[in-house]
C-alpha cells in the first residue's frame, strides 16, 4: 500500500485547502447547506475545523481572540459554538455567513 493510501480523509481535504484556498468558499457553502441534514452539524464543525487548520489553527485561534484549546473545543466533534465565536472563526479564516431565502 503506498502512503497516498494511507492518508487520511481529514489530512486530504487539509491539504487541499492549503492547496486553494478559495476551496473553502465552495466547501463551507456545501456544509451550511446540508446543515440540517442527519450529521449536518458534525459535518458543518468539520469543515471549519479543516479551514481552520489549513491557515494554521492557533493563528485563526489569535486573530478570532480565542485560545487555541477553546476553538479545538468549539469546532471539535462534541463543540457547540456560540454565535460570537462562530462569526470571529468566519472573520478570522476571511470568511463570512451570507444569507439567501430558500425557494419555495
Amino acid at each position: 500500500m503506498t502512503a497516498q493510501a494511507q492518508r487520511s480523509h481529514d489530512d486530504t481535504v487539509v491539504d487541499l485547502l492549503k492547496a486553494d484556498p478559495a476551496f473553502a468558499n465552495e466547501y463551507l457553502s456545501v456544509a451550511l447547506d446540508e446543515v440540517d441534514q442527519p450529521g449536518g452539524h458534525h459535518a458543518l464543525l468539520t469543515a471549519l475545523r479543516h479551514i481552520a487548520e489549513a491557515q494554521g489553527m492557533a493563528a485563526v485561534a489569535e486573530r478570532a481572540g480565542l485560545p487555541r484549546e477553546s476553538l479545538y473545543r468549539a469546532l471539535g466533534p462534541d463543540g457547540n459554538p456560540t454565535l460570537k465565536t462562530l462569526l470571529a472563526v468566519l472573520q478570522a479564516s476571511g470568511l463570512q455567513l451570507s444569507v439567501a431565502r430558500v425557494s419555495a
